[in-house]
């Protein structure tokens, strides 16, 4: 496998020749489940959490038994979906394994009158579905999981998607501003829950309707590839210091979710707008995470555990750090998304001068600006449940 392709010039992906392709079974949440290092008390007792018998509510602010009553409602379609096959076929639809819920389509393909013409129709029906952005990107191995992670028996079990489905629709939903405030909070946890939900309609939604239209289509979530590059390369946007993506539209609050294919589709252009040059200055995640899970640092090839990418140049987050703070407050933790300066209302003219001005010399400017100007503290729980 080439680790170099010409898109890493439009994206700035920098592979060295120790690049591997990553297997699910390492990733963070799936060591949780048969790692000695990761496995814990408070590790089972998060998961659990998400059902309501077993939810630790208390009487601090943001973890009482209504913020765990949205937080767990706001995840029950995506988990209903997710458990369909998960006893008889070791399934876990839209996390392990690629979603499978769809019905037969038409026998042949709808003709277009060009890729052209095929993107903004799907973009059309994208939109009546509710998806917050989509872009399209050529299907690209290296982001594909070596992989997959089996529920059952804790190894690794082959991927499921055919690889001459050429091109990928990657779709984001963006996470509530409000309740995104209110971190660190089981209630804040609602807008990861709906961000998935909304992700998980769509998703299998536009599948079924390219599907309909006589072409190949695989819904895929959490699943099969890693998603952030995709995305990058979908046009997206750049990947923070925080190690997630920042868009135009919605910063760095939104969920992701691609589909497979083989509709004949325009490639998007990647999107630089300055995210790198500015979080090469900004250190508010990293200062802001109690774990201290967020480099300092430079960009690097450093790896901290398997659970890590390899031989990919970039800013990377200790994730067991991150993942033993999620596990102790029971609840997940997106504090780096609240005071990440790009986590703005984008509807706002103001707002979009600002992001503007920070992806040129101005940048130092806009950084002392928003630390002056702009509100990142906590949010009260309290005061989110009054508001109208």
């Amino acid at each position: 496998m080439n680790n170099k392709k010409p898109i890493d010039e439009k994206t700035g992906f920098d592979l060295s020749d120790e690049f591997s392709r990553f297997d699910q079974r390492n990733e963070i949440y799936c060591r949780s489940e048969w790692d000695p290092e990761i496995q814990s008390k408070k590790a089972t007792e998060f998961f659990d959490g998400h059902y309501m018998p077993k939810a630790r509510a208390r009487k601090a602010d943001g973890f009482g038994q209504r913020d765990y009553a949205l937080r767990n409602a706001t995840w029950h379609v995506t988990n209903v979906l997710r458990d369909l096959r998960r006893e008889s076929d070791d399934r876990k639809e839209g996390f392990f394994d690629t979603f499978t819920a769809h019905e037969e389509g038409w026998p042949e393909p709808y003709v277009f009158e060009s890729e052209a013409d095929a993107t903004q129709n799907l973009r059309r029906a994208a939109k009546t579905m509710g998806a917050g952005m989509l872009g399209v990107c050529e299907y690209d191995e290296r982001w594909m999981y070596s992989a997959r992670f089996s529920e059952k028996t804790k190894e690794s079990k082959p991927l499921d998607i055919p690889e001459d489905l050429p091109r990928v629709i990657v779709i984001g939903e963006p996470m509530d501003l409000g309740l995104t405030a209110t971190v660190p909070s089981a209630l804040s946890g609602s807008a990861t829950g709906m961000g998935y939900t909304h992700d998980t309609v769509v998703l299998l939604t536009l599948t079924q309707y390219i599907r309909n239209l006589g072409y190949r289509a695989v819904a895929s979530m959490n699943d099969s590839a890693l998603a952030i590059p995709l995305a990058v390369q979908a046009g997206f946007g750049e990947v923070g210091r925080h190690s997630l993506l920042i868009t135009e539209e919605y910063g760095p609050r939104l969920r992701l979710g691609k589909i497979f294919t083989d509709m004949p589709l325009v490639i998007s252009e990647p999107k630089r707008f300055g995210v790198k040059e500015f979080c090469d200055i900004c250190q508010r995640c990293s200062s802001a995470c109690p774990p201290k899970a967020i480099t300092r640092g430079a960009p690097s090839r450093e790896a901290y555990s398997v659970s890590n990418l390899n031989g990919v140049k970039k800013w990377t987050t200790w994730a067991e750090k991150c993942f033993r703070f999620w596990a102790g407050q029971n609840s997940d933790c997106s504090i780096c998304i609240r005071v990440c300066p790009y986590n703005r209302d984008f509807s706002k003219w103001g707002n979009r001068l600002w992001m503007k001005l920070a992806g040129t010399p101005l940048r130092r400017i806009m950084l002392q600006l928003d630390v002056w100007f702009f509100e990142r503290n906590r949010q009260s729980s309290k005061v989110w449940w009054l508001k109208r």
